[in-house]
This record gives structure tokens, C-alpha cells and sequence, in this order.
């Protein structure tokens, strides 16, 4: 999407995606580690896996783990889109499960009940920030914001850090890929006038937009998850306070040390 709305190469953004990738999940890792020790959650095994047991464990997992491959590789490579992965996705599921025999008829009713259920959830609220977004649009508050920003900020590094705190706030009312097109192509061209690498810009961009998806009040990605999940949405922020402290502190290295976004592109192209 940002890639489509700036004219940006999918290719670069795809690498680039692999350096804030790699950075969350190190610190998650960490960051999980230390609560599971302080609540004293004890491991499911006691002992090491043995090979007999990882190869047993290992040949029927090995056709539910082409799934991730086929998608994003046929992506990639141009056999279908993102949207069409979708139900590629759906065709080999259900293919996975008559070949285990493990979806039934009265499964398959369910799963459909559930998915529906679940996409009418999540339509409604992305329906709900599209006219929020709307709202803004036709009152050119975001194109206010932007003169304003260009006016008045005249350092790169405070420009990006006021993107970043903008990018969360709008994202607390405004569904991702809405507030996306509607201020992406507002904020990239100010971003190069600043001399702001694309890349290192547009991984800012699309973190900081994704933490505002899962921030209250309004988080449609909150929203989503605890639909599915059943779980209530005051347990998931109780739970997710350290969580959200850490993407803060991912948003701001990936912001002060361009390389972690750039790096693996210089490298790659």
C-alpha cells in the first residue's frame, strides 16, 4: 500500500521490512522472557527434543509449513497478488485438511459461521474510521497539519520524531490503510525535502502506523484481535502496557538509526 501510494519499489520495502522485523521479534523475545520468569510460567518440556522425536514431530508439520512459503513466494514471484494469497490460502488449508481427514463437513459450516461473523466485525469498524477518515479528508485537516509541519519544523530529526507521534494519534481513530493514503503522500515528498532516506522513512511510517492500529480507543487491529480471541478488550490493554512500551522503544531506534531499516538494502540492491 505505501509502497503503491508513493511510488516506492515493493522490492526495497519488502528487504527493508527484514531489519524492524528482526528488531521486534529480538526484543519481544527478551521482553517475554523476563515476564515469564517474574509470573514463574514453567516450560511444556522438561527435557531436550531428541532427533527421533523432532523427525516424528517434524513429517507431519512439513505440509502446514509450505502454506507461509507458497503465499509469500508466489507473491513474489508474481503467480498472484496479496489480495488473490488470501485465497490461495484458503484453497491449500482446505486442501491440508482432507488430506489429514481432520475437517468434517460440520467443521467446515463452523468455520464459515466464524468467518463471517469475524469479517462482518472488522468491516464495520473499518467502515467506521473510513468515514472518520472521510470527515478529515473533506475538512483538509491533514493538509493543514502538513503545511503547518513545514512551516514551523525546520530539522529533519524533529520533523520524523512529530510524524511518528502524529502517525500514532491518528492511528487511535483512524483505520491503517486510510490514514495511509491519505497522509502518505503528504508526509514522503516533505520527508525527501528534508533529505530523509525513502527507505528509512517509509519503515517509520508503516511501524509507527501499525502502533497506532493497536492503540486505544480506537485500534482496529485491538479490535480485531480481541474478536477473534474472545479476549476483553481491558484484559488485552492491562496485558499489553510493557508491550506497547517496547514498540515506543523500537519506533525510536528504527527512527535515530536509519541503518536498521537501510542496511540489508544497500546490501541487497
Amino acid at each position: 500500500m505505501y509502497g503503491c501510494v508513493t511510488n516506492i519499489s515493493i522490492g526495497k520495502l519488502f528487504v527493508a521490512g527484514f531489519g524492524p522485523g528482526f528488531l521486534l521479534c529480538a526484543m519481544m523475545m527478551v521482553l517475554v522472557s523476563r515476564i515469564s520468569k517474574k509470573r514463574g510460567y514453567l516450560p511444556i518440556r522438561t527435557r531436550r527434543l531428541s532427533s527421533q522425536e523432532f523427525i516424528k514431530a517434524a513429517k507431519p508439520a512439513i505440509l502446514p509449513l509450505c502454506l507461509p512459503i507458497i503465499i509469500i513466494g508466489g507473491v513474489r514471484i508474481g503467480l498472484f497478488t496479496a489480495t488473490e494469497s488470501g485465497a490461495v490460502a484458503i484453497a491449500y488449508a482446505i486442501l491440508l485438511g482432507l488430506i489429514y481427514k481432520e475437517l468434517k463437513p460440520k467443521h467446515f459450516a463452523e468455520s464459515l459461521k466464524e468467518t463471517a461473523v469475524s469479517t462482518a466485525t472488522i468491516l464495520m469498524i473499518v467502515a467506521s474510521a473510513s468515514v472518520f477518515s472521510w470527515v478529515l479528508t473533506s475538512e483538509m485537516v491533514p493538509q493543514r497539519l502538513a503545511e503547518w509541519m513545514i512551516g514551523t519544523i525546520h530539522n529533519k530529526w524533529v520533523f520524523i520524531i512529530a510524524v511518528d507521534i502524529l502517525l500514532v494519534i491518528v492511528g487511535m481513530f483512524v483505520e491503517g490503510n486510510a490514514s495511509m493514503i491519505v497522509l502518505a503522500p503528504l508526509f514522503a515528498p516533505v520527508a525527501a525535502a528534508y533529505g530523509i532516506n525513502e527507505i528509512h522513512f517509509a519503515m517509520v511510517f508503516i511501524f509507527g502506523n501499525a502502533i497506532g492500529a493497536l492503540t486505544p480507543p480506537m485500534g482496529t487491529l485491538m479490535f480485531i484481535v480481541c474478536g477473534i480471541t474472545k479476549c476483553p478488550t481491558r484484559d488485552f490493554i492491562k496485558e499489553a502496557v510493557p508491550f506497547y512500551m517496547l514498540t515506543f522503544g523500537a519506533l525510536a531506534l528504527l527512527t535515530f538509526f536509519p541503518i536498521l531499516s537501510t542496511g540489508l538494502v544497500d546490501l541487497v540492491y
